[in-house]
């Protein structure tokens, strides 16, 4: 007859689980793992979108579409060099350079006289860069005059933009190539601007009425 110690001394055999409930376990997880999956890929489906557009506000942001539009058609330019010279100059955001540029497009109060000058428009005041539609107006003016000057050589008319007109007749004016430009900013400057318009046109085709 055993005793106690004998009986507490030894466990009870471990239970073993069927196949077939172990089979019924896995499949069971399996399907948890798979509605999770499914649950995740529908909601990157639905987010998506949401996703995308956050994206481009933040790398390829976009504004004012509606007077960009308006000024390319007045003065005869492409909407998506506007855009690119804006993004370039401010990203779409209302600033002040250590120079003195204002606003969107960056226009120096001097460059702003000129222009008013040039255009026969009403007298210049430096508080209007600060409007959108004034300063993006100004901007466009310059660059239709810039390629107007260089005879449609966009490198031209876009490099002067960003180190002056003066220093683009130097380099080669209407036969200027990005090769000839001699500041390694403005050749930056020029690149990016050229890549970006083909962006904003590529991304947002209806916005800019493309």
């Amino acid at each position: 007859m055993r005793s106690r110690a004998d009986v507490a001394g030894h466990s009870a055999p471990a239970r073993r689980v069927p196949r077939a409930g172990r089979r019924a376990g896995r499949r069971r997880t399996a399907v948890i793992m798979l509605g999770v999956v499914g649950l995740v890929t529908v909601g990157a489906i639905v987010m998506w979108p949401m996703i995308d557009e956050a994206l481009k506000e933040i790398t390829l942001p976009l504004r004012h579409e509606d007077v960009i539009r308006q000024q390319a058609r007045d003065k005869n330019l492409d909407p998506a060099l506007i855009a690119a010279v804006i993004y370039r100059e401010s990203k779409f955001r209302d600033v002040t350079s250590k120079a003195g540029a204002k606003g969107l497009m960056q226009i120096l109060p001097s460059t702003a006289h000129f222009i008013a000058r040039t255009s026969g428009g009403t007298e210049f005041e430096q508080g209007d860069l600060a409007n959108p539609q004034i300063n993006i107006s100004y901007g466009a003016w310059y660059l239709r005059y810039l390629l107007d000057r260089y005879e449609g050589n966009t490198v031209a008319a876009v490099a002067a933009y960003n180190a002056g007109h003066g220093r683009v007749d130097a380099w080669g004016g209407k036969s200027l190539t990005v090769e000839d430009i001699r500041f390694p900013e403005t050749v930056d400057y020029t690149n990016d601007v050229l890549e970006k318009r083909g962006d904003y046109a590529s991304e947002y085709r209806s916005e800019l009425g493309l």
